[in-house]
């Protein structure tokens, strides 16, 4: 029987498949690499470098030689840093650096890290394929580091040119001082860097995390602001009514326990003629909807392992990173607004941006 199913297959759709599974493995090898070159700042080292030995390198950057060159190996071997036999020495092409450094366009070495942030929490995540429930944030180490890092240079950067002048009149109004609030904020760094930019208006930051509300307070502190304020608070449970002419939630819905109350909370917040600017994943709500999508593996993978999981350890709805748009219409409406838009960022692949008002 063996035999007879083996003469069956397609030897061509086998060894191809075996192939891409080899490439799967490398790539998964030169992820954790290169979160290890971001973390130690090798990738800014390099960058700074003309072709050097990898002693050179480790001087340098402050490292020891032995697991510099080890590092490299991987490097020069997944394609990313090049390599001169014949004076042995390493070099990172412009071209690359400007996806891994911190002064690059995008730094995709800053995202890698949530490969192995994801990948310490395996074995709780297993148990729950048989046990259900879920993987609280607490279990996830560096995690709201790596977020802030990541929405510094996906968010923060592109507020003033970018996201807000999807909402009409909204630099007039922050010029002019008005109410605005960031549903999980996170450790910050966006109300931060808008209440700096504009002293008029007032901002507030909710989010669950100890943690990175005291990051946040700090940096106001230390940025000497006194236009934002920071509180520990469940979204779940805002109770506020007509307080803000902007609400503004980044990635931060679709992780909720009870992202219908939140959505509902939000439109209870937000003033007659204000505006809720929601940022989330770009993706449909059915798996073949996202069979071209340019990150799905990625995204599916993010859900299991952190969004959809720490929900449901909140005995949450858990939507997943995946929610998708059908969904996020579907609970928009749900929550009270009739008037939403869905516009999307040239340079931003991963999100859609809902301007969401309600009319009466």
């Amino acid at each position: 029987m063996a035999l007879q199913t083996l003469q069956q297959i397609d030897q061509s759709k086998a060894e191809a498949f075996a192939q891409g599974m080899l490439g799967i493995l490398n790539s998964s090898a030169i992820a954790l690499m290169t979160s290890i070159g971001h973390r130690t700042g090798l990738f800014d080292t390099l960058a700074q470098l003309p072709a050097s030995t990898s002693q050179h390198i480790a001087d340098t950057a402050g490292l020891n030689e032995r697991y510099v060159r080890e590092w490299l190996g991987a490097m020069v071997t997944g394609g990313i840093v090049e390599y001169d036999p014949s004076d042995r020495t390493y070099l990172l092409p412009p071209e690359h650096a400007l996806f891994l450094t911190r002064s690059g366009d995008i730094n995709m070495a800053a995202t890698l890290q949530m490969i192995p942030i994801l990948a310490t929490v395996e074995d709780q995540i297993i148990e729950c394929f048989y046990k259900g429930g879920g993987v609280p944030y607490s279990a996830y180490k560096r995690f709201h580091q790596v977020m802030a890092e990541e929405s510094n240079q996906t968010v923060v950067e592109a507020l003033i040119d970018s996201i807000l002048p999807l909402v009409p009149g909204s630099i007039e109004a922050l010029q002019t001082g008005i109410d605005v609030l960031d549903v999980g904020c996170g450790s910050g760094h966006a109300m931060n860097r808008l209440a700096q930019i504009f002293p008029q208006s007032r901002f507030t930051g909710y989010d669950f995390s100890t943690e990175a509300i005291a990051t946040a307070k700090t940096e106001a502190q230390n940025l000497g602001l006194t236009n934002v304020q920071f509180q520990v608070k469940d979204a779940a449970t805002i109770d506020e009514i007509a307080q803000y002419d902007l609400i503004t939630t980044f990635d931060a819905i679709h992780d909720q326990a009870k992202p219908d109350v939140v959505l509902y909370n939000i439109a209870q917040a937000l003033r007659p003629d204000g505006t809720y600017l929601m940022q989330d994943i770009r993706a449909s709500s059915y798996v073949d909807g996202n069979l071209e999508h340019p990150t799905g593996p990625f995204l599916y993978t993010v859900s299991c392992m952190h969004c959809m999981t720490v929900s449901l350890a909140m005995n949450g709805a858990g939507l997943g990173t995946v929610w998708g748009e059908e969904k996020a219409l579907e609970m928009l409406k749900a929550a009270g607004f009739n008037s939403v838009e869905v516009k999307r960022l040239e340079h931003d692949i991963l999100n859609n941006y809902y301007i969401v008002k309600k009319i009466s």
